[in-house]
C-alpha cells in the first residue's frame, strides 16, 4: 500500500496526468554531485508558467512504504537505506554490501524519502493506468538500482516497480523503451527472462555501466543498441523507425513504459552523444497511441537547462500543446533563475537556453556502423 492515495473509482484517465512533488525542489545529492541541479521542479515551474499544468492534471506523488517496495527490493537493503537517512552515515560494511555512502550514491538528508517518493509515483502509476491513459512521472526512470544494491545515482528501481504494478493491474505484455545515454542494467536484470516484456535500449557504447552489448538478448525480447559518440538526430530517426517503433508495433503491448532520460542531448556533461531534444519528442510522438496504457518516466540529465527544457517539451507533446518559438516572460524567468555551478557550460550559457524549449535540429550523416548494428537486430526473429 502507498501513503497518501487510494483509488476510489476505475476508468481511463481523461487527460494526461503529471506526478510531481516538492521534495525534488528541496533536496539534492550534494554540492558536487551531478544531481545537485534542479530538474523536476524546473519542469513543474516551466509547465505552470506556460499554462500547461492545471490543477486537475497534477497529482502529488505518494511516498512508498517499505512493504510495497519488497515486491522487488530486499527488505534488508530497504532497512539500510532508512537507517542511513536517519543516522546520516553508513559503516564500511554497509557501504560495501549495499553500494550506499559512495561518491555516486551518497548519504544525504532525503536519501530514503526522495527515492521512496519516486518509487511511490511509479507504483501509483500502475494503479492509475489500470483502465488506460497517459501518465508522466519525470522523477521516475532510476533504472540502475538492483534488488539489494544502489548504483548509478539510483537507490530504488522505480521502472521495475512500475512494470510490476502495471502487471498487478492487468497489463500482461509490457514494452519498455529506454533512450537514456546509459544502459538500464537494473531493469534488464529484472526482466530479461520474461517473454511478456519487450526491452529496447539505445545507449552510448563504452560508457558506464558497460553492459547492454549488441549480442545481449535475454530470451529473445531484449534489443540492445549501443551507439557511438556523436549520435545525431538523423541517426536516431532511423533507429526510431527501424528498431523502436517497429519492435513495439510487432509486440502489441498492453502497456508502454518510456524511460526518457535527457542525457543523450549534445549539452549534457555525462555523455558524448549529440542529439537535440527534437529526437526525444519524435520518439515519444511515435509511441503515443501504440498502447492504451502509456507511462513516461524521466531518467538521466545533468545540465539544468537542457533537462528542464526537454522534459517540459515531453509534457507539451503528451498534451498536444504547441511549443512556442519564443518563450513568454514568465517561462524565461524560470530558466534564467537556474545555475550550473562547477561546470564550464554554466558560466556562459547560450541565450536560447533561456528563450526557447526547442533545440535547433542536429542533423548529420548516418554512419555505416549504425546501419550495420540495426541490420544485426533486424535479422533476429
Amino acid at each position: 500500500m502507498l501513503v497518501g492515495f487510494c483509488i476510489m473509482s476505475k476508468g481511463m484517465l481523461e487527460r494526461p496526468l503529471f506526478l510531481g512533488h516538492e521534495i525534488y525542489r528541496q533536496s539534492s545529492y550534494g554540492q558536487v554531485h551531478p544531481l545537485r541541479i534542479p530538474r523536476v521542479s524546473t519542469v513543474m515551474d516551466l509547465s505552470r508558467a506556460l499554462g500547461w499544468l492545471p490543477k486537475h492534471q497534477f497529482r502529488v506523488s505518494p511516498r512508498a512504504k517499505p512493504a510495497a517496495l519488497t515486491h522487488w527490493h530486499d527488505a534488508g537493503y530497504l532497512a539500510a537505506l532508512q537507517a542511513a537517512e536517519r543516522d546520516g552515515t553508513v559503516s564500511a560494511d554497509i557501504r560495501e554490501r549495499y553500494g550506499i555512502g559512495t561518491h555516486s550514491n551518497p548519504v544525504f538528508p532525503e536519501m530514503w524519502r526522495r527515492p521512496a517518493t519516486s518509487a511511490g509515483g511509479s507504483l501509483l502509476a500502475g494503479e492509475l493506468l489500470r483502465d488506460g491513459g497517459v501518465l508522466y512521472h519525470p522523477a521516475g526512470g532510476t533504472h540502475h538500482a538492483f534488488p539489494d544494491r544502489a548504483g548509478g545515482f539510483c537507490y530504488l528501481n522505480d521502472p521495475v516497480l512500475a512494470m510490476l504494478s502495471l502487471r498487478r493491474n492487468g497489463a500482461q505484455r509490457i514494452a519498455y523503451v529506454d533512450i537514456d545515454a546509459h544502459h538500464p542494467d537494473g531493469v534488464e536484470y529484472g526482466f530479461d527472462r520474461d517473454p511478456d516484456v519487450l526491452m529496447v535500449s539505445v545507449h552510448e557504447e563504452k560508457r558506464w555501466p558497460f553492459t547492454g552489448a549488441l549480442q545481449d538478448q535475454g530470451i529473445g525480447n531484449v534489443f540492445n543498441l549501443p551507439v557511438p559518440r556523436g549520435l545525431n538526430d538523423d541517426e536516431m530517426a532511423l533507429i526510431r523507425d527501424d528498431l523502436i517503433l517497429k519492435r513495439v508495433a510487432g509486440f502489441k503491448p498492453d502497456a508502454i513504459v518510456l524511460q526518457c532520460g535527457a542525457d543523450a542531448v549534445d549539452e549534457d556533461p555525462l555523455s558524448r552523444l549529440s542529439l537535440s531534444n527534437n529526437a526525444h519528442w519524435d520518439i515519444l510522438r511515435g509511441l503515443m497511441g501504440m498502447s492504451h496504457r502509456f507511462l513516461v518516466l524521466g531518467g538521466g540529465g545533468y545540465n539544468p537547462w537542457s533537462v528542464g527544457r526537454l522534459w517540459t517539451g515531453v509534457w507539451a507533446t503528451l498534451n498536444g500543446h504547441i511549443i512556442p518559438d519564443r518563450l513568454p516572460d514568465a517561462a524565461e524567468t524560470v530558466l534564467r533563475g537556474l545555475e550550473f555551478k562547477g561546470n564550464s557550460r554554466g558560466r556562459n550559457p547560450p541565450d536560447h537556453w533561456f528563450t526557447t524549449l526547442r533545440d535547433p535540429p542536429r542533423a548529420g550523416v548516418i554512419r555505416g556502423e549504425i546501419r550495420a548494428r540495426l541490420a544485426h537486430l533486424s535479422a533476429r526473429a
